[in-house]
């Protein structure tokens, strides 16, 4: 056991210091703190598409991808490293934010031979970009009751419904599509069906959203009656849950590293207020440090999850956890933000933040329906009533 370790922790130093090298001969200040946007201007684009381009030639696009796909097949813990070194660097990842962790695995595992020749290259590289077509306007955290349906008509589906809080959506090429196709099923997860849809095809509108920030981030699909070849089904027919549901083993490493941007600002927030001479506040160093410290036990939940990730156990609690942690402590660091820096705090990026913060909770899972998973699958507590 002790060999296998040694082996893992040399493996991961030297991923890590390989890494660390391309950043320092790649990452110039042209691509450098160019974070993830769902409302992309053109320069955001074309950065974007350079910067995915030296990612995928390096095989840093998706490193956990097998090598036959154009990945490096690192383990957990070198994916790990990865998101640290690149949060360290400012180095953004690439643009295809949701189809690299959450569609391509899905592709891998119920695609076709001719499906993964089509779709993975352009994905990795960033020249499609991808969304996905699940929320609805009465079905969100209840995905399976989704109602946006595909009637199948010879070597076609007709799709009519809509969709909603669909990311890049309005940049985007292609769109993992859940629809129902069979309204029969006794459980209404068994008549979904994954289509992958051109959007470009006739009858899709798109229209953006615009949120409390200002910004479009979101996007709502409208589907009249467009036509989806049989060809372009992802799995079999009625069992779209399974290729929903594919990707949850896939994100273990990035639900494990969300703490590291959230614990830069943290600390970038404990520098501003000491430059600032703020600190000789007794309150504010209480606030500061109770920030600090959540950071750290964020920290320490990510470590256990990755830990037994590492040593092949199946998922715990930790994720559910990790995600309810990470959502309240990011609406409230800004909140302190902006009670230790003052009405000078509204006019930076803190301001933004104080009103993007309210968003964490909902987005990824409510948490409230993240308590309900914890409380009732991992603490065995009774399920909360149902509406009869």
């Amino acid at each position: 056991m002790d060999t296998l370790v040694d082996a893992t922790a040399t493996a991961t130093a030297a991923y890590r210091s390989e890494l660390r090298a391309w950043l320092a001969d790649n990452l110039t200040d042209r691509y450098r703190g160019l974070l993830f946007r769902s409302e992309p201007d053109e320069d955001w684009l074309t950065r974007m598409r350079e910067w995915n381009l030296l990612l995928a030639d390096a095989g840093y696009a998706a490193p956990s991808w097998p090598l036959e796909h154009g990945g490096r097949a690192i383990g957990v813990l070198e994916q790990a490293a990865h998101a640290e070194e690149m949060a360290a660097a400012e180095a953004p990842g690439p643009i295809n934010a949701l189809g690299i962790p959450n569609i391509a695995p899905a592709i891998m595992s119920y695609g076709t031979p001719e499906q993964q020749e089509r779709f993975l290259g352009p994905l990795l590289r960033g020249e499609e970009i991808w969304c996905q077509g699940f929320s609805e306007p009465d079905s969100g955290s209840d995905l399976a009751s989704l109602q946006c349906r595909a009637e199948r008509d010879g070597d076609d589906y007709v799709v009519t419904g809509q969709k909603v809080w669909t990311t890049l959506g309005q940049v985007a090429d292609f769109c993992e599509l859940l629809v129902r196709t069979d309204p029969g099923a006794s459980r209404a997860s068994d008549g979904i069906t994954c289509l992958l849809v051109d959007v470009r095809s006739p009858g899709i509108e798109i229209r953006p959203l615009r949120t409390i920030t200002g910004s479009a981030e979101f996007n709502e699909m409208f589907f009249d009656e467009v036509r989806v070849p049989v060809s372009s089904r992802l799995g079999d027919e009625h069992a779209g849950w399974a290729v929903a549901m594919s990707t949850l083993s896939n994100e273990r490493g990035g639900v494990a590293t969300l703490h590291l941007r959230l614990r830069a600002r943290i600390r970038s927030l404990i520098d501003t207020a000491r430059e600032l001479g703020l600190t000789e506040d007794p309150v504010v160093r209480d606030r500061l440090a109770d920030l600090w410290s959540e950071g750290e036990r964020l920290r320490f939940l990510a470590d256990r999850s990755l830990a037994r990730a590492a040593a092949g156990l199946p998922p715990g609690p930790e994720s559910s956890v990790i995600k309810i942690a990470w959502s309240q402590l990011g609406a409230r660091l800004p909140v302190v933000a902006v009670d230790v820096l003052g009405l000078a705090g509204l006019e930076g990026p803190w301001g933004l933040d104080l009103l993007h913060g309210r968003s964490l909770p909902i987005a990824g899972g409510t948490t409230e329906v993240n308590r309900n998973i914890v409380g009732e699958r991992v603490l065995g507590l009774p399920r909360e009533p149902r509406i009869s």
